[in-house]
């Protein structure tokens, strides 16, 4: 899939993944531990994660990376999480962490769709009033 990356401020990888282990989609701390392992060792710097655990299944979370965050959402309840991935001007950052995630994970299922990030993808379309 082609992106418009090398020319955008940055590149936004939205990650689906199905039949993961119940425990990374019921446990924050692992979650917790598991991103911030993901993200530094896709080359990214942490700078600080917030996590919330809903009632009575599922979580919701951001890591703060220097070169932007990664977000989850998970549904226990589907063996499904939901993880976005957005750098700033570094593909090769979030590309790093994607594979980390899939390696961390072990979904049994996934997909990625990649989307360049900035004014180009506009494509010079007018805001609608």
């Amino acid at each position: 899939m082609e992106t418009e990356s090398q020319h955008a401020p940055g590149v936004h990888y939205l990650i689906e993944l199905s039949e993961v282990p119940r425990e990374f989609l019921v446990d924050a701390h692992l979650l917790e531990r598991t991103l911030e392992g993901c993200a530094r060792r896709g080359g990214a710097q942490v700078i600080q994660t917030l996590l919330h655990q809903y009632s009575p299944q599922g979580l919701s979370g951001v890591v703060i990376i220097a070169e932007s965050h990664l977000a989850v959402h998970t549904w226990p309840e589907l063996d499904y999480a939901a993880v976005d991935i957005f750098t700033c001007g570094k593909e090769e950052i979030a590309e790093a962490i994607y594979q980390q995630i899939l390696k961390a994970f072990t979904p049994r299922k996934y997909a990625l769709k990649k989307l360049s990030r900035g004014p180009q993808a506009l494509r010079n379309r007018e805001a609608e009033p």
